[in-house]
């Protein structure tokens, strides 16, 4: 069973998806890292996850607590949702803010 776990994390890596937005003007994109991300994290390395897009845990939490709130309707998960949503949007932003100032776009 774990071999096949590896396998698919080694297939995931060698099919990633190219960034548009670098590939045709140079530059990252707001979204830039969050498949490495999402595939350190599925290896269980979360700091190099961190390290590769801080969002990823944001967004995770979000589609996780979406996905709950669909299945178990909870009180007030819309709203709850909406917040999470806001922050994730929030985190990316700050996160691409602090790579056009540290010059980490190219």
């Amino acid at each position: 069973m774990a071999s096949a776990y590896h396998n698919c994390i080694a297939w995931v890596e060698q099919h990633m998806l190219s960034c548009p937005s670098k590939k045709l003007m140079h530059l990252d994109c707001p979204g830039c890292g969050l498949q490495r991300s999402t595939v350190a994290l599925l290896k269980g390395d979360l700091q190099t996850s961190w390290h590769f897009y801080p969002p990823t845990l944001f967004i995770i939490a979000t589609v996780v607590f979406l996905l709950l709130h669909l299945v178990f309707k909870f009180r007030y998960g819309a709203a709850a949702v909406k917040y999470l949503y806001i922050v994730a949007t929030i985190v990316i932003l700050m996160n691409y803010i602090y790579k056009i100032f540290t010059n980490q776009l190219i």
